[in-house]
């Protein structure tokens, strides 16, 4: 314990966990002020995220390359998966959807950007692995694709208005995406691992005890999910108090609360000149959210949902998941990189957010 309240201690962004007992006791005296209790819950969301990406390096320091890198794989993005299994249970399909594309157009050019232009801005040139970088970048476009399958055919006039065959081609596509996933797990953490020795950097760093490690995880855990349910019960009234979409909220509020833990390792990485790291971080958190979270939320719509949720995305949203996912395709292929390219990817970034919120999709304005 004096070792997690030493990491808490050390490390700035953890002293945000305040907000942790002040949003839960909000909630609890006034649970109408909606736009206090999403200010709190974002506000708490963020150092949950950071202390549960420490808990999960910790454990997967101990347990060995295979079990680290799925543990890795499928804890980094747990916050988000959190907060969108609870809109999922509270019908709210548009913010499930939106944080989808957003953690995805987030992660693949936002993070990237502002890590190119972070590193770029202490050293004149920064290299890295090209390999590497275009393995990374082609999963992501392959599951980027597949996703966007439902939405290029759901206009097509013989489909029957019910949804029935958009449900089914979104459950075998979530099906072939998951197959995908543990493919790609056993080809970068068995038969070709040395492709990506690259985004091993040595554990030089201090982590938590294992056992402290395994408790930080199961308790973060419930708190992430007590702060996600306030958070989406708040969120619809405070996004009309701030002039916010539902899908603006997802797609980038969303999106940024939930990797704000992964921000901080790659904006550290990129000034240190690991751009190896920082490509693996942002574009290997944008291929998870698109092989795992996105089908497995699909599936489970079925058995929490209301209703089941199909993989069918406004035309915005599939426009700026594809210009993302190519945009950061074609920035990794050079294996250099400058502060200006990663400027250039956050006007990308800002013109989508700027484009979102003066123009919601349409049945939300």
């Amino acid at each position: 314990m004096q070792t997690l309240l030493r990491e808490i201690r050390d490390t700035p962004l953890l002293w945000m966990l305040v907000f942790v007992p002040v949003v839960l006791v909000a909630e609890a005296a006034a649970p109408h002020s909606h736009t206090l209790l999403f200010v709190l819950a974002v506000l708490a969301i963020v150092p949950l995220a950071a202390l549960l990406s420490h808990a999960t390096e910790a454990v997967a320091a101990k347990t060995g390359d295979a079990v680290g890198g799925l543990l890795n794989a499928t804890l980094g993005n747990l916050t988000e998966l959190i907060i969108a299994i609870t809109a999922l249970r509270a019908g709210q399909y548009m913010l499930v959807k939106a944080s989808i594309a957003g953690a995805i157009v987030t992660n693949a050019v936002f993070m990237l950007g502002a890590c190119l232009l972070l590193g770029g801005l202490r050293y004149h040139v920064q290299e890295y692995n090209r390999a590497g970088a275009r393995l990374s970048s082609g999963l992501l476009l392959m599951a980027t694709v597949a996703l966007l399958a439902p939405s290029a055919v759901a206009d097509l006039e013989h489909l029957p208005p019910d949804g029935s065959i958009l449900n089914k081609l979104s459950v075998g596509i979530s099906v072939l995406l998951i197959i995908a996933y543990a493919l790609g797990l056993l080809f970068s953490l068995g038969t070709h691992k040395e492709l990506f020795a690259s985004a091993d950097h040595g554990d030089d760093e201090a982590h938590l005890p294992i056992g402290v490690a395994v408790g930080t995880l199961l308790v973060v855990t419930v708190l992430v999910a007590l702060v996600s349910e306030i958070f989406v019960e708040s969120v619809q009234k405070a996004a009309e108090t701030f002039g916010m979409s539902p899908a603006f909220v997802g797609f980038i509020i969303v999106s940024l609360v939930g990797a704000a833990a992964e921000f901080a390792v790659a904006f550290a990485a990129a000034r240190k000149n690991r751009l190896d790291m920082v490509v693996s971080i942002a574009l290997g958190s944008a291929s998870q959210i698109a092989l795992f979270v996105a089908p497995a939320l699909v599936l489970l719509s079925y058995v929490v949902g209301p209703t089941p949720m199909n993989l069918q995305f406004w035309p915005g949203a599939v426009t700026m998941v594809m210009i993302a996912t190519v945009t950061a395709t074609f920035i990794t292929t050079s294996g250099r990189s400058a502060w200006f390219v990663g400027a250039l990817m956050i006007f990308i970034y800002a013109v989508f957010a700027l484009t979102l919120y003066v123009v919601p999709p349409a049945g939300e304005g």
